[in-house]
């Protein structure tokens, strides 16, 4: 039987674990709506109180199937342990963070989605922490 395939960096570990959460995350929302809202910090809404033209489980489903493909693009990267990958998706989870922050602060979202944008932001500062280790433990090997 062969072993399981697993990352093989910390960094790749950190790609991992925020593409599993992704994913299921993601799967959750596809799957039942409803309960991802309430992890959010959201009230779902039943559907016959929904107006006429809301379209928030479309935009719930989109977000939900976006999420599921990232994850899994994150966990196939952290397999192949493609570290360029890694350093690229810093900076745009940080900007995710901002956006998503700014997004509550101003208003345009209520606090329950404070959580996804920390959660982005977190994720790339470890990610981030991870990729610095590693260059370090390169350059002292090196000598």
């Amino acid at each position: 039987m062969r072993p399981l395939p697993r990352p093989r960096s910390l960094s790749g570990w950190t790609m991992a674990g925020f593409g599993l959460c992704a994913a299921v995350l993601g799967a959750l929302g596809l799957a039942a709506p409803d309960a991802l809202l309430t992890l959010m910090g959201f009230a779902p809404i039943p559907a016959a109180r929904r107006a006429e033209g809301d379209h928030t489980l479309v935009f719930l489903t989109a977000s939900s199937m976006a999420a599921l493909n990232m994850g899994v693009y994150y966990v196939l990267a952290a397999l192949a342990d493609w570290t360029p990958f890694f350093r690229w998706t810093v900076p745009f989870r940080l900007l995710t963070c901002a956006v998503f922050v700014l997004a509550v602060v101003t208003g345009r979202a209520p606090a329950g989605f404070l959580g996804v944008g920390l959660w982005e932001g977190l994720g790339a500062l470890v990610t981030g922490a991870a990729l610095r280790h590693e260059r370090r433990a390169r350059q002292n090997a090196a000598g």
